[in-house]
């Protein structure tokens, strides 16, 4: 059985104010154009289809000029909603694209029933199970203590009640604990939307999105594929791929990956507004990729960007590395917040105005009222 994973495609996003969709489109052309040359069983799409809840006219065009095209190649494709995408818009219509070999994930109702595909050694059940917050999987498990997203996810897998005697992949959008950010990915304060990678034991393949950096998340066999563009500068230096999955009799599992060429790409250069206004220097870059540039000239260049867009008409972003820029960042530099959890942070912002720490009460409230907004707003 073969298989290729993508996700968080984000159509519609727009990066510094560049809209993205004429790079989303190329690289959508050349994913299917890779499919084509696999010939794969099944396409897996993770979550994060759109960058919006609400995405454009532009966006949802592009989406189904792509999903068309591989339905008219009879590619099976099976579908999650992510973190961005609203699951009731992007499941509509789902039963009847079934038809058509377009299998999108309902909205979450605390049942996931099993696609099974065969082969030639047997069946293989995918299970979609789209972007979850412990407040959705209470609300059919009351029963079940979910405090986590470790928990959360627990018990919707236990719901599955997955066959372990054949061959198992599940299609879901989660935070593994592990896995290495980007810029452009939502962060959640303290990594309270964690979640252990033993809770997916029972599957042979975990076709992971959210993350943006292609990775395994501890055995081969749990991954994120990434993007198949770059969103950020922080991005700059990864390959990007398409993932293809083999899976032959249960236990044997190989994954590779496909590099995607961008139409443009997104990168990094520094030197000198002399040096990177030199002929002999731009006329061996290409021009047209989405460029960070960082001066290091210790004077400021009067219209740098407005002179540097000229020769480099997709210019992100400026700025300077030089002696004046290494002071700043030298002088009071803020803790990393993300490495915190919501109930510290509180506990230092009330700290820093009482001249006191809040007692065990106030602790105790707070904690209540963190959890109640984090899952959803349940009961404020």
């Amino acid at each position: 059985m073969k298989l290729v994973h993508l996700s968080d495609l984000h159509i519609g996003k727009r990066v510094n104010e560049y809209s993205m969709l004429e790079d989303q489109a190329y690289i959508l052309f050349e994913i299917r154009r890779i499919i084509e040359e696999e010939q794969p069983d099944a396409v897996l799409i993770a979550g994060d289809v759109y960058d919006k809840s609400v995405p454009s006219a532009e966006a949802v065009q592009l989406l189904d000029d792509f999903l068309c095209a591989l339905a008219e190649k009879q590619h099976p494709v099976f579908l999650i909603s992510g973190n961005h995408d609203s699951p009731e818009r992007l499941s509509f219509g789902g039963r009847l694209m079934t038809s058509r070999g377009v299998y999108i994930s309902p909205v979450y109702d605390g049942t996931v029933e099993p696609v099974y595909l065969a082969d030639a050694y047997g069946k293989v059940g995918i299970y979609l199970l789209p972007f979850i917050k412990p407040a959705h999987v209470r609300r059919y498990y009351p029963e079940e203590p979910i405090e986590s997203y470790t928990d959360a996810v627990r018990v919707a897998v236990d719901g599955m009640r997955v066959d372990t005697s054949v061959r198992n992949v599940i299609v879901t959008h989660q935070f593994v604990t592990g896995a290495e950010r980007s810029e452009s990915e939502e962060i959640s304060v303290g990594g309270s939307d964690n979640v252990d990678a033993s809770v997916f034991d029972a599957f042979d393949y975990v076709a992971l999105g959210h993350i943006h950096g292609p990775q395994k998340i501890g055995r081969e066999t749990v991954r994120y594929c990434g993007t198949p563009l770059k969103y950020s500068f922080s991005e700059a230096r990864q390959e990007k791929s398409v993932t293809v999955v083999e899976l032959k009799e249960k236990g044997d599992v190989t994954v590779r990956e496909v590099p995607l060429h961008p139409l443009r790409d997104m990168r990094e250069i520094r030197g000198t507004y002399e040096e990177l206004t030199r002929r002999s220097f731009y006329e061996g870059t290409k021009v047209s990729d989405y460029l960070h540039i960082t001066l290091t000239d210790e004077e400021d260049i009067i219209g740098a960007i407005d002179k540097l867009s000229v020769i480099y008409p997709n210019l992100m972003k400026l700025d300077y590395d030089n002696t004046r820029t290494k002071q700043k960042q030298s002088i009071g530099e803020a803790e990393k917040v993300e490495e915190k959890s919501p109930l510290q942070l509180f506990f230092e912002l009330y700290e820093k105005q009482n001249n006191q720490p809040m007692s065990e009460e106030q602790t105790a409230f707070v904690q209540e009222l963190i959890e109640k907004i984090w899952d959803g707003g349940a009961g404020v």
